[in-house]
């Protein structure tokens, strides 16, 4: 028995066709940077740096003495070499490991609190039908458009009739109600096939039992973004813990890094480093559910808390 030799004919068969439009594209990219890709790396370039420069500048600038720091002419490295001084007065004579406690605690019951609310609304808003469902869905939508600090005083007011200003629920309640995350978790569960639910009601699973069971594992990543947004926006919230709370001990650490300030005068270099250990934190997270962040910022398509 011989083998096959193979013809022109199978050979033509079995062979890639160039012409196709997927070989053609693939040579192109191959082929190199386009004008129009190097332009948008261009511009992205140059928008890190004016976004990295500064937190170079402060990151230097907070390993330097005071004198070095407001010295003229500015310099990068200093003469006697980088210090840990500025650090080691912010934390020893400071309430910064105080305020970076209060603004954990607040922040994580924020996040737990909104996203619980946030799931449970954006569900049955999604799933069951009642009446005054549209209005509640248009009150929702419209009350994303008021601004925050119109709801200051009436807030206020509210903490001072039940007795929460200068406590840490005074700092947390206000914070949970969040529409834009109720909105944005409400149209994911839209997603989410009915078939699904529609099996576990005819084998007698509860409203409850499936919004646990199967809804919540289908969003992990919405309710991952969504919590990491509101983290991030309850730590650095300055405005209404600057109103709420005035014992120093109960101050989160934008709150706090204020009161420094305005009471030592600029001091450049602790001013830095309180300014660094308050980013710290987040940069952390960032590091840790970047993923996370830019799905959610791809998938939701919001910018911000």
């Amino acid at each position: 028995m011989t083998a096959a030799t193979p013809t022109s004919e199978s050979l033509s068969a079995v062979a890639p066709d160039v012409s196709a439009p997927a070989f053609k594209g693939a040579a192109r990219r191959r082929r190199g940077p386009t004008p129009a890709r190097l332009v948008a790396f261009a511009i992205l370039v140059v928008l890190a740096l004016s976004w990295l420069v500064p937190v170079l500048w402060a990151t230097l600038t907070s390993f330097k003495t005071e004198a070095e720091a407001a010295a003229m002419p500015v310099t990068i490295v200093p003469e006697n070499g980088f210090t840990l001084q500025a650090y080691i007065n912010v934390l020893s004579e400071g309430l910064v490991p105080r305020w970076a406690w209060n603004s954990l605690l607040t922040s994580a019951l924020v996040t737990i609190i909104t996203l619980t609310i946030s799931a449970l609304a954006g569900y049955a808003l999604s799933r069951m039908r009642f009446i005054g469902r549209q209005m509640i869905i248009a009150l929702i939508i419209a009350s994303i458009m008021i601004p925050a600090q119109i709801l200051i005083v009436p807030l206020f007011q509210l903490m001072l009739t039940m007795d929460l200003v200068d406590t840490y629920w005074g700092i947390i309640l206000p914070q949970v109600v969040a529409a834009p995350m109720v909105f944005i978790l409400k149209k994911f569960f839209d997603q989410i096939p009915f078939e699904l639910e529609e099996a576990a009601l005819v084998d007698g699973a509860s409203r409850f039992r499936i919004f646990w069971s199967i809804v919540l594992p289908l969003s992990r990543p919405i309710l991952g973004a969504v919590a990491i947004f509101v983290f991030i926006g309850a730590w650095n919230n300055f405005l209404w813990p600057f109103i709420v709370i005035n014992d120093s001990n109960l101050m989160t650490l934008p709150t706090g890094l204020q009161t420094v300030i305005s009471a030592y005068g600029i001091q450049y270099a602790q001013n830095m480093a309180q300014a660094v250990l308050a980013a710290l934190p987040l940069i952390v997270v960032f590091m840790f559910f970047q993923r996370q962040i830019i799905r959610g910022i791809a998938t939701t398509g919001i910018t911000g808390t």
